[in-house]
């Protein structure tokens, strides 16, 4: 099966550099246009199921998809973003101020660092390995597309090229891009990742 993974448009949460996590932020006008970008693209494409975090932002970038290539959402929301807990909804300055010491644990700790309220990057890359895998496993040779968000497409990246926890960073990931796996004989393979082609007409991509 052939898997297409989005991530949702800009949120005003992304441009004033705020941890969104599992809290909302609506997209702003680009992250609107963006949306309609990556519909127009895939309205031509042929996809038979449609799958979205259930997060505003994803919902709301599922919702101009699904109205332009007639497609119904399924949601799921296991496909929702990494839970960063106390974090949510600061920068990291904002972090640093309010909770220093768990911010401070959070940095030497890392990966296996569990954010109070919220949880561990490995908590949520295992999350996501094991939503995708459902998805695949449900819909064989079929071609699917899911909306979703940062953390759990790198997490998901991270697991199926074997990449050591933590080191997607190394990778440029873009709101409102289009990423392209392939799962044969229960493996994965990715195909195309962070392709921003359909926003060439905006004036820039935000990460």
């Amino acid at each position: 099966m052939k898997l297409i993974i989005v991530r949702h448009g800009e949120t005003e949460w992304n441009v004033q550099n705020k941890a969104t996590g599992q809290l909302d932020s609506p997209l702003t006008p680009k992250g609107i246009r963006q949306a309609y970008a990556i519909a127009d693209r895939l309205r031509r494409l042929s996809f038979t199921s449609f799958y979205s975090s259930e997060l505003g932002r994803a919902v709301q970038t599922a919702n101009i998809i699904a109205e332009v290539c007639g497609k119904k959402v399924m949601i799921d929301p296991q496909l929702r973003e990494w839970n960063m807990g106390i974090f949510q909804g600061l920068t990291v300055s904002e972090m640093h101020q309010k909770f220093p010491q768990e911010r401070q644990d959070y940095e030497r700790i890392g990966y296996e660092y569990v954010i109070p309220e919220g949880e561990s990057l490995r908590q949520c890359r295992d999350r996501a390995f094991r939503v995708m895998n459902a998805i695949a496993q449900r819909h064989p040779d079929e071609t699917v597309v899911v909306i979703t968000h940062g953390c759990v497409l790198m997490g998901f990246f991270e697991m199926v090229l074997g990449l050591p926890p933590g080191n997607s960073w190394r990778f440029q990931l873009y709101n409102a891009n289009i990423c392209t796996f392939e799962y044969v004989n229960g493996c994965w393979s990715l195909i195309v990742w962070n392709d921003v082609s359909h926003l060439e007409q905006m004036e820039t991509v935000t990460a």
